[in-house]
């Protein structure tokens, strides 16, 4: 597991402009509950919030980037004062025309996934990162692996590692 970072990686995270999250397995347990009435939720951890206002304040855009269509992702999203783009196809399209449109490098983006649909954002963008219990598959495209969990303060560790890497 990529668990530190040299003095060539710190710079590229200090480079950092905008992070892109997969939701269900990062923000969530990569679980769904199901009621009888056939509304959905989600276990999210809350202290993904204090990572995200922190990132926010090093003026680091946040994006959730999801293939699935569901309120549960876009009320999270604006709970967190994150950006969503839901119903995605394809991520790495998605990513590159949000880069675009907001004239950020994509070497200076990153995307945080958990599963194989999401290596072709991790291919176009500069970093990479994958939640402790990804599917090992993606490992090879990953750049940094989190010792959380999904749902359980990957997001945080995420933020946390971003922001502290000002610090140092």
């Amino acid at each position: 597991m990529l668990s530190k970072f040299s003095e060539i990686e710190t710079k590229k995270i200090k480079s950092i402009k905008i992070i892109f999250f997969d939701f269900d397995g990062v923000f969530t347990n990569n679980y769904v509950y199901v009621s009888e009435d056939g509304i959905e939720s989600v276990r999210s951890s809350r202290s993904d919030g204090i990572g995200l206002s922190r990132i926010h304040k090093l003026g680091i855009s946040t994006y959730i980037i999801s293939s699935e269509k569901n309120k549960v992702v876009t009320k999270r999203a604006k709970k967190l004062n994150v950006n969503c783009c839901h119903g995605v196809k394809d991520k790495s399209v998605e990513v590159l025309r949000i880069c675009n449109e907001l004239s950020i490098n994509p070497q200076k983006a990153v995307f945080v996934g958990n599963d194989i649909n999401d290596i072709p954002a991790f291919n176009v963008l500069g970093f990479s990162v994958a939640v402790a219990d990804s599917y090992k598959e993606i490992y090879p495209y990953v750049d940094f692996i989190t010792q959380s969990r999904g749902g359980e303060g990957a997001v945080r560790e995420i933020c946390d590692v971003i922001y502290n890497s000002y610090n140092c």
